[in-house]
């Protein structure tokens, strides 16, 4: 950690502050462009000796600042999902507060073994999105007085979200791809738009879970590496919206594919 790397030296000292600020730095880039972000911050926290709970509360809690400026950046295309987004902000807050308290009752390898296959099916259900969203069109161009979202629909949206609010609390690895992938499912909205509702719905995840670390274990959060966090993560997050927004559908699609893929490969080669 950062007071033990202090008693080797100043240099030991900045080395790690310079690495954990620019790890920050990038998972806010990445999260806001695609997700998945964490497998850059929270290792680089492990390779400096932080205890594994310490390192993914302070990471959660820095990766706050990065999806705010994200969703920021996002905020005209937030305004196509704000419907959206009041039905699924609670469904994420409560999942966030569920998974960040199974944290401390179930051990890390509960979620890890299963967290390839998650980012898998939600790759493949990001590329799948267009072609689900053309045939619900064509269905509902021959039926017109069937336009409403079917009960159904909604309430699987709200569920799928609950439980990645959950996953997102406890691990949070690729959250990001796994919401754009079910909402690529499930809704008619664009991926630009899917973009921002997801780093809105990421920022409350972490918020929420992180005050829950705050109350249930205080001592898990290590402050000077939160700090070093939040601050690049904030400017990662802002740079990533000007990056996403620029990318075309295809672009964006193919960049959650490639990332993707790239976390899978990380986490079964550690």
């Amino acid at each position: 950690m950062i007071a033990t790397l202090g008693q080797a030296g100043a240099g030991a000292d900045w080395f790690a502050w310079a690495a954990i600020f620019a790890a920050g730095f990038g998972a806010g880039t990445i999260n806001t462009v695609v997700g998945s972000g964490t497998l850059i911050s929270f290792p680089v926290l492990l390779l400096l000796g932080y205890p594994p709970v310490v390192a993914n509360v302070s990471n959660t809690l820095g990766l706050v600042p990065g999806s705010l400026s994200g969703t920021f950046g996002y905020r005209r295309e937030l305004r196509a999902t704000a419907h959206l987004a009041r039905l699924l902000l609670p469904a994420s807050a409560v999942g966030g507060a569920a998974g960040a308290a199974l944290l401390f009752l179930l051990p890390s390898e509960a979620f890890e073994l299963i967290v390839p296959a998650l980012i898998a099916l939600g790759i493949a259900m990001a590329l799948l999105g267009p072609l689900v969203q053309r045939a619900a069109a064509r269905r509902a161009a021959s039926r017109p007085e069937a336009a409403s979202v079917p009960w159904w629909k909604t309430a699987g949206t709200f569920a799928g979200v609950l439980l990645l609010g959950v996953y997102g609390g406890y691990f949070g690895a690729a959250q990001g791809i796994l919401i754009v992938g079910l909402l690529s499912l499930l809704t008619a909205e664009t991926i630009q738009s899917l973009n921002g509702l997801k780093n809105l719905l990421v920022m409350v995840v972490n918020l929420i879970a992180a005050a829950t670390f705050a109350l249930i274990a205080p001592a898990s959060l290590d402050w000077p590496a939160v700090a070093l966090i939040a601050t690049g993560s904030a400017l990662g997050g802002l740079v990533g919206a000007r990056i996403g927004r620029r990318l075309p559908a295809p672009a964006l699609r193919g960049a959650i594919a490639v990332v993707g893929t790239a976390a899978i490969v990380y986490m079964l080669a550690t």
